[in-house]
């Protein structure tokens, strides 16, 4: 860098760099090298929530992220490829979590006006995304890998739209009232996940060609209608003690795979 150069770039508006917005009150800013010149390996996400709007599950595959809470609360949830965890970590103003680079992981807003710095050590935060994931791979490909429906897979996954962000999306339609208590009677959850998500939406889970097809809602071009979780003892925890729930040994045998290749 040329500091000397009248090109030299020392400060910038973040406000004036939108990543996403879904609407006043939950988007993304971007600070990176390409708005201000001076930066070295560090990149920022300015990052606004409303109660219950998650940044979608995604991982860096440039840079580890430290995500610091402003204002509000969040819940930072990772997994940790190393011990085949799902970790749950609770943050309030002026604390933070770490999420090492390729890391899967998501954020969601337990209080409205909440406020998320991500931090990054790389010039630009790469990222991909779990919608690009799940909308850009073929649904014959899903269904033939995991023995599922070809049909119901297609069915479930046709609202997911690349690049949402942050979700629910805000045509999102209203999902089964009483999903949760179906979600754990098939073992797809355990019980004390229930109370948090009584509005989940199973298609997806019900994409199992062993399960039947209509037992959710029938998805339609989506209309908002997106009921907030209640948060209760899942994510009301002390902070540094996070829920722990084990991830199904194929993903752990996946990732070791991967790393010998």
């Amino acid at each position: 860098m040329d500091y000397t150069s009248p090109d030299t770039q020392f400060t910038f508006d973040l406000n004036c760099n939108t990543l996403f917005k879904k609407d006043e009150c939950n988007y993304i800013n971007l600070l990176g090298v390409k708005n201000l010149n001076t930066l070295e390996n560090t990149s920022l996400l300015d990052i606004f929530l409303s109660k219950s709007n998650v940044v979608e599950p995604h991982y860096h595959q440039n840079a580890a992220e430290l995500v610091y809470c402003i204002s509000g609360e969040a819940v930072v949830s990772l997994i940790n490829p190393f011990t085949n965890e799902l970790l749950h970590f609770p943050i309030t103003p002026g604390q933070v979590a770490n999420v090492p680079q390729g890391w899967w992981h998501y954020e969601i807003a337990t209080v409205d006006c909440t406020h998320l710095l991500a931090i990054f050590d790389a010039p630009t935060p790469e990222v991909i995304l779990g919608s690009d994931l799940l909308s850009l791979t073929p649904a014959n490909v899903l269904a033939h890998t995991y023995c599922l429906n070809e049909a119901l897979v297609k069915e479930a996954l046709a609202p997911v739209k690349p690049k949402t962000f942050i979700g629910p999306p805000a045509d999102c339609c209203p999902p089964m009232p009483n999903a949760a208590g179906t979600m754990v009677n098939a073992n797809l959850v355990p019980a004390s996940m229930a109370p948090m998500m009584p509005n989940a939406n199973l298609a997806p889970m019900m994409a199992n060609a062993n399960m039947s097809p209509y037992m959710y809602s029938q998805p339609s071009p989506q209309s908002f209608g997106y009921q907030p979780m209640p948060v209760h003892g899942y994510y009301a925890q002390p902070y540094a003690q996070p829920y722990r729930q084990p991830v199904p040994p194929a993903y752990s045998q996946a990732v070791n795979e991967a790393g010998t290749e």
